[in-house]
């Protein structure tokens, strides 16, 4: 007769054991001699396996699992799919958690075009399950590092965000820190090295079963062409626990510039550094770059890093307004509006052919995400500018829709263009791009037009 197994509910109900539950032998086990540098700092209190499977946590992870969405891993699960799952195999999995007997799956290679444009970035999709169980750790560990962490780092942090940290940034910037020292950190998810994070992992989290559960996930290896390869440094960007621990790597940064007395911004591995001289932006460069290499065993990509004045840098995509401005404005960056332009001509290539319907539709996503983080800047000229740009876009693609000379004199007729004038434009061997804007086609499709195609705009008094 099979064993009855357990109800579970997640809405599911998790079962959980009880309070102060004894580990088993294996759970005692050292997790290996990284690990035990633990031992020699005596952890007070730190997270635990059990924190981990509590009941709240779990559907809190699964709820946020689900919201995240995301594509299946190695063994084709979907996000979908989970739930079922976990209803029929939790015992198993619980069980093997408690018991340092759960191994995680090798993630999935994927790549993705760089928001520069040039190169890829490579992301390593764990499974769904993977996902789940790296949320649950995530939102425990997290409760019991975050506090320690510098108040001048803001990437990946409860309740911080890369406006607060354009703003402190800002902030130095006004003060009269008007030279930035602007870290760039080579491959640095990629060169994360284990020993070193674990060590770290060690001195904060006294439970030897979640440490090697980290180190599992750390060390899953990565699928690619049907071959699994070892992962021996790094920490796979896809998975819900990678930016957590990269903030425990540069957490010593952090507290090295701390104690150095500098004035920082760190946005995950953005690192920006104020000072009031170029000789000083020099001499942190050197000094700190010699840390980054020597202490932390990352690199520093000298051709990308430079000290300069902050409106000749970029920061999470603003910049400043120059050193003529009374006190500095946020802008966009140049590098931002570029990546825009990029996105909206793709959308708006004139030989698509799609409706303009369907490509306002798919604007409108882009663009109003786009102004939800942009739209912070304190330049509205720039959202103008834009707004302005993307309408000229759409009326190219409409004139090129249109195609021949009647079909153009007819659309331009009946949107009260007189007809002479409708029949010399119609007639014009000027291109799509050129005539956009032509005050006559400007006549026929107004802002009015897209505005009721449901076309939103980036800047709220932009009327042009």
């Amino acid at each position: 007769m099979q064993k009855e197994r357990q109800p579970i509910q997640l809405e599911l109900v998790f079962a959980t054991g009880k309070a102060g539950e004894a580990r088993t032998p294996e759970g005692r086990k050292a997790e290996d001699g990284t690990a035990m540098a633990g031992n020699q700092s005596p952890v007070v209190r730190g997270p635990t396996m059990e924190e981990v499977l509590e009941r709240e946590n779990l559907r809190k992870a699964l709820g946020q699992v689900r919201r995240n969405k995301g594509a299946p891993g190695i063994d084709g699960m979907t996000v979908e799919q989970l739930a079922a799952h976990l209803r029929e195999d939790w015992p198993e999995i619980r069980q093997a958690l408690l018991h340092c007997c759960y191994q995680p799956v090798p993630v999935r290679r994927v790549e993705i075009p760089k928001p520069s444009g040039h190169g890829m970035r490579q992301l390593g999709i764990p499974t769904v399950l993977d996902r789940f169980i790296q949320q649950a750790v995530l939102q425990v560990v997290q409760r019991y590092l975050d506090p320690s962490f510098s108040e001048r780092s803001y990437g990946f942090r409860p309740g911080r965000s890369a406006h607060q940290a354009v703003t402190r940034a800002q902030e130095y910037v006004a003060a009269g820190y008007r030279w930035t020292v602007d870290f760039d950190l080579e491959k640095f998810f990629d060169r994360v090295n284990h020993d070193r994070l674990m060590a770290h992992l060690a001195r904060r989290i006294g439970d030897k079963r979640l440490l090697k559960l980290i180190r599992g996930f750390l060390r899953a290896g990565v699928m690619e062409n049907g071959l699994v390869s070892p992962i021996d440094e790094g920490t796979p960007q896809g998975g819900p626990l990678s930016p957590l621990l990269s903030n425990v790597v540069l957490d010593e940064l952090d507290w090295e510039l701390e104690r150095r007395g500098h004035h920082f911004v760190r946005y995950a591995d953005d690192c920006n550094v104020y000072v009031r001289s170029l000789r000083a932006g020099q001499r942190v460069m050197a000094n700190i770059s010699r840390f980054i290499e020597t202490r932390l065993r990352l690199k520093v990509n000298a051709a990308k890093s430079a000290v300069a004045p902050p409106w000749q840098r970029k920061f999470l995509g603003f910049s400043f307004t120059g050193p003529n401005t009374p006190q500095p404005a946020r802008r966009i960056a140049p590098q931002a509006l570029e990546r825009f332009r990029r996105r909206v001509r793709e959308m708006t290539w004139r030989r698509r052919g799609v409706s303009i319907e369907q490509i306002v539709a798919e604007l409108s996503v882009y663009l109003t995400g786009w102004r939800g983080y942009f739209g912070f800047c304190e330049t509205p000229w720039q959202l103008r500018e834009l707004d302005s740009w993307v309408r000229r876009r759409l009326r190219a693609v409409i004139w090129k829709q249109w195609k021949r000379y009647h079909a153009r004199y007819r659309e331009l007729t009946r949107r009260g263009v007189p007809r002479a004038v409708a029949q010399s434009v119609a007639a014009s061997s000027r291109g799509p791009w050129p005539l956009s804007q032509n005050y006559v086609v400007h006549r026929a499709l107004p802002n009015a037009f897209f505005r009721s195609l449901g076309l939103p705009l980036l800047e709220a008094a932009a009327d042009t």
